[in-house]
């Protein structure tokens, strides 16, 4: 069974950090590439970041280039995300899934799985 399972949630001011991570297990890691997606109160989940499997790939939404990074740890099976220059429109629950990598596309290149865990929220106050 595929379990994801994200952490590092939390409350933040503007302009501060919060770095996530997510586990996935049941699966084996190196074989997929991963990705961060965010549901705000009220709006569609949406994407935000993706690692290929090596990690030499990443891409990210243009809301969120510049301020957030993805990384990977393939021997500890877990993924971050590095939030710095919060802003109260990054509000949501975070989600993180596995999934595979388009390379021969221009446009975002991932694709996840069904395999939606809890997800953890941020709250970025003003």
């Amino acid at each position: 069974q595929v379990q994801v399972a994200e952490s590092g949630g939390g409350l933040a001011q503007a302009g501060g950090s919060l770095r996530l991570s997510c586990a996935l297990s049941g699966r084996a890691f190196t074989t997929y590439a991963m990705g961060w997606f965010n549901q705000a109160p009220g709006k569609e989940r949406e994407f935000v970041a993706a690692i290929n499997w090596s990690g030499d790939r990443v891409y990210y939404s243009d809301s969120v280039k510049g301020r957030f990074t993805i990384s990977r740890d393939n021997a500890e099976n877990s993924v971050k995300l590095q939030m710095s220059n919060l802003k109260p429109e990054d509000t949501a629950v975070y989600y993180c899934n596995y999934g595979t990598w388009d390379y021969d596309t221009s446009g975002p290149p991932f694709t996840p799985s069904n395999a939606w865990g809890q997800g953890t929220l941020v709250t970025v106050s003003s």
